[in-house]
Parts: structure tokens; sequence; C-alpha cells
């Protein structure tokens, strides 16, 4: 029932912040009364599920996880020992505020996540940290960076290459936060293998992503229909993030962004965390929050 090196119980333990030990069929979960209690009642699905000889494997547990409301009892009270600081082979990560700490407690607490705000507040950063750490835990088999061929007042048909080398030069963020957390050579051979990989949103349309750890950056710049075709790719095992500035953009005049519509559609949507940033989150040089209030100020100023 434990699974390969424990893996069923790892699971469990990351995505209800307990720690379970065993010895022959006694299980000893520790964590707070909440969330042991919930992974006590998964525990024992689990066990029936032995007893009826179906294998168990990280699937199964995923959907009993789901099917005992689980991760809504634990809810943010769950990870009991988990102090939010994300470790990297390369850098130790500690959120800043209340909003970064809520947006890391969410991206490890439910499968689709979204973070919301202004440039600088870290939304970006703080998610690719969270997929290499997940990666470097094998909570995931590989990264996935995703961005819509869409950007400020450049045309990417004047590039060379293919549409996804059109995007490349655009996920140099990304890139850059990788490169600080696995360091450059690893960060290559980890693209070389597959096992993180650049494509453009186009490129999802017909796939099926589990255990994989997904970040859709720039999503303001998806349609609706784009951002339910993305969506809909999330796997069994899987993390998706969602991030974007729904000041900033860059589609075609009478377009709706995707990301402003599925604010309204799934808000409501148990297992889907939304977080918004503001100005007061930018966490780069200080004149880039001032700029960003000077911003906010005129638009709300502006005749409509």
């Amino acid at each position: 029932m434990s699974g390969s090196c424990d893996d069923n119980l790892k699971q469990l333990e990351q995505r209800l912040g307990v720690r379970i030990s065993y010895l022959g069929n006694e299980f000893r979960i520790r964590g707070e009364v909440k969330a042991t209690q919930a992974a006590a009642d998964v525990l024992k699905h689990l066990y029936r599920e032995t007893e009826a000889e179906r294998e168990i494997n990280p699937d199964l547990v995923h959907l009993f996880i789901r099917e005992t409301g689980a991760d809504s009892i634990a809810g943010k009270a769950g990870r009991a020992y988990d102090d939010l600081m994300i470790k990297t082979p390369k850098l130790q990560i500690k959120p800043r505020g209340g909003n970064q700490t809520d947006y890391v407690r969410s991206i490890k607490n439910h499968d689709i996540n979204f973070g919301i705000g202004p440039a600088g507040t870290g939304k970006t950063y703080l998610a690719v940290a969270c997929a290499v750490e997940a990666l470097s835990n094998e909570e995931v088999q590989r990264i996935l960076l995703v961005r819509p061929a869409v950007e400020a007042g450049e045309k990417l048909g004047f590039l060379p290459g293919d549409l996804a080398q059109k995007v490349d030069p655009y996920l140099r963020p990304l890139y850059d936060a990788l490169y600080e957390m696995l360091g450059v050579d690893q960060v290559l051979r980890l693209i070389e293998k597959n096992v993180i990989e650049i494509a453009p949103l186009a490129f999802m349309r017909g796939r099926t992503l589990n255990r994989s750890f997904v970040i859709l950056d720039e999503s303001q710049n998806t349609t609706r229909e784009q951002m339910k075709m993305f969506l809909t790719r999330i796997g069994f095992g899987s993390t998706a993030v969602i991030t974007g500035d729904i000041t900033q953009v860059d589609l075609p005049k009478g377009q709706t962004s995707g990301l402003a519509h599925v604010m309204t559609v799934l808000d409501q949507v148990p297992g889907i965390s939304f977080t918004q940033f503001t100005a007061q989150d930018v966490v780069r040089h200080p004149l880039v929050q001032r700029i960003v209030e000077a911003y906010d100020r005129h638009e709300k100023r502006a005749p409509k």
C-alpha cells in the first residue's frame, strides 16, 4: 500500500502536511488534528483497496484524496511542518509578505493556482522555485514552461526560427530563475533530456500532462478558448501555476483576455486557488512600486 519507496505515503504527506510512519500494518500520523484525520480517512480507503487486491498507485491516491475531501479539510492549516521555505539545489527562498506566503502555500496545496498582479511581485519567480523544489523532491517528473505567442508591440513573424524558437526569448525571466536555482549546466542537461520543456501555448493542444509542474506565464494574453484548453490538459499528479497581469493585455482589440474571464468562471471552484498581488507586493527596485502605483492612479482618473 505504501508504494514503491513509500511513494504513496510521501504523496499523502506532501498534500496534507503530515508525517506518516509505519511498522507492519500499524500507521502513525503526526500533524494538526484535521490534517491527521483526513490522512487517516484516506489510508482506510487505500487499505480496503489492498484487501480487494487492487494495485495502489499515485493516481488512485490522488483520487481518494479528492473523494474524501481531504484537501479542503486540511486546507491552509495542513502543512504543519512546512515553514514555507522553498529549497532548491542552489538557493533557499522564503516568500516575503502575506500575499507571497499565501501564494506559495496555495501552490503546495492545490493542483491549479493563479497568481495575478503587476510585474515585480514575485509571482513567476516563486512559481519556478516551487517547480524546481517539486522536481528535486521527485514529486513531479518534469517542468513545462508555457507562454502564449503574443507580446507587447512586437511581431513574432519577423523573428527567425520556428514558433518554439520565436517564443524562446520571451521566456528569458523563467530561464534566469532556473539558472539561479539549478545552475546553467544542469538546466541545459534537463532541457536536452526533456525534463524541462519550453513550449508555446499552441503546442499544448491534444496533450495530457501527468506528474508535471506546468507554469503558464503572461496568461493575460490567452484567449478564453486557449485558457480552457490549457486548464483541461492537467492530469494526475500535476500542478499548474498560471501567472499574469490583467492590466497588461496585448491581445487585439475586442478580444477578451482568458485570464480576466477565468477569474469569474472558476472563482468558487474547490481545489483552485487565486492569489491577487498589488503594488504593495512589488519586491524589485523601490521605483518599480512607485511606477506601478502611478499608472494605477492615472488609469483610475482616465475617462472610460
